[in-house]
């Protein structure tokens, strides 16, 4: 009796661990009998299939959707009426600049054009009397057109003393520090519309290629299982260019109805679906196992009698679960899926239950 019960033993260890020496020896039994593994299976179907490029993007502020504000000449800040994080409307204050020096340079740009004005009037009297040549009343018109542009720069940069909002949204940043001189080239405030907003994908070249305006683009914050689905967009733009840092193409795309509210500067997941393949033979994902010299993959297909058996195939386009295959298998076939890794050519396949 006990030697029977050491066989069976034994053939039970061996049923449940498959009886495999790793890859190239697996599927081998020391008694010479079948290897048996237990792995998940899955049939072929045919079925439409989406191909599509991944890529990692940004939320950024549509063009006209915000605005980088600056003082119009040198200054000194005198007064901030807004933070970051604050909304506000079209023509509200934003920041104040000290008027003393705005004010006087419109006072002198006012003289000064109420004096060629005078100046040009001289001049064409005393042409047309022949005391002056018309050199004289050509030079005046320069004059006078110059203190003109001048007249309406000094206007301009009193109107500016303050700054206003152009648009209605949200103070995404403020630079200006009360007391503190500031320069015409150094941004102050940022003003965004939160409604505004578009995703920037940035791609290969090789995947632009295949990227068109109008293509569905799903996306998603964060990746995995505890992705955040934020909804379907469309792609409104492919770039024309690549950049000369990151070598790769800008793709702009629009969300119009999110399922949360998109942040400036986010980092989101995108799929963008460049074709849809209406026959594709689908498996799962898992069923796919590199070949033994890594440069191509294979199937491990289960006959009538359950048994596996190895078949290079051809990927095509990929999902998250599903994968399509190009070439190598016809639909209705049964392949390994969970375990694959585990199997040899001519194991017979348990299923677990």
């Amino acid at each position: 009796m006990r030697p029977t019960f050491a066989f069976s033993v034994a053939a039970a260890a061996c049923v449940l661990l498959g009886c495999h020496r790793g890859h190239g020896g697996e599927g081998e039994v020391a008694s010479g009998q079948q290897a048996v593994v237990g792995a998940g299976t899955a049939v072929a179907v045919i079925q439409a299939f989406p191909q599509s490029v991944r890529a990692i993007g940004t939320v950024t502020p549509r063009p006209g959707g915000y605005a980088d504000l600056a003082a119009p000449a040198p200054t000194r800040v005198a007064h901030i009426f807004v933070a970051p994080g604050d909304r506000v409307a079209e023509g509200d204050a934003l920041v104040e600049f000290e008027r003393a020096p705005f004010d006087a340079a419109a006072k002198s740009a006012d003289a000064a054009l109420a004096s060629a004005r005078h100046a040009y009037a001289r001049a064409v009297r005393l042409v047309e009397a022949g005391i002056l040549p018309q050199k004289d009343s050509d030079q005046a018109a320069a004059d006078l057109a110059q203190a003109q542009v001048a007249s309406v720069t000094a206007q301009r940069s009193q109107q500016l003393a303050t700054l206003r909002a152009p648009l209605a949204g949200v103070v995404t940043r403020m630079n200006a520090v009360l007391g503190a001189s500031v320069d015409p080239g150094q941004p102050l405030v940022e003003v965004a519309d939160p409604r505004a907003l578009d995703i920037v994908f940035n791609v290969s070249p090789t995947e632009a290629a295949g990227i068109r305006t109008g293509d569905t683009v799903h996306v998603r914050a964060g990746e995995g299982a505890g992705a955040e689905n934020l909804g379907a967009g469309v792609v409104t733009a492919v770039g024309a260019a690549v950049d000369s840092v990151s070598r790769a193409v800008a793709v702009r795309a629009r969300l119009p109805r999110a399922a949360r509210a998109l942040r400036i500067g986010e980092s989101v997941f995108g799929r963008i679906v460049t074709a849809v393949h209406p026959q594709a033979v689908v498996v799962p994902v898992e069923a796919l196992v590199p070949t033994g010299g890594g440069d191509g993959y294979q199937v491990f297909v289960v006959d009538s009698e359950g048994v596996a058996h190895a078949r290079p195939v051809t990927p095509g386009a990929r999902g998250e679960t599903l994968v399509e295959i190009a070439r190598g298998l016809t639909s209705g076939e049964t392949v390994v899926t969970t375990g694959a890794y585990g199997v040899a050519e001519g194991a017979r396949i348990v299923r677990p239950r």
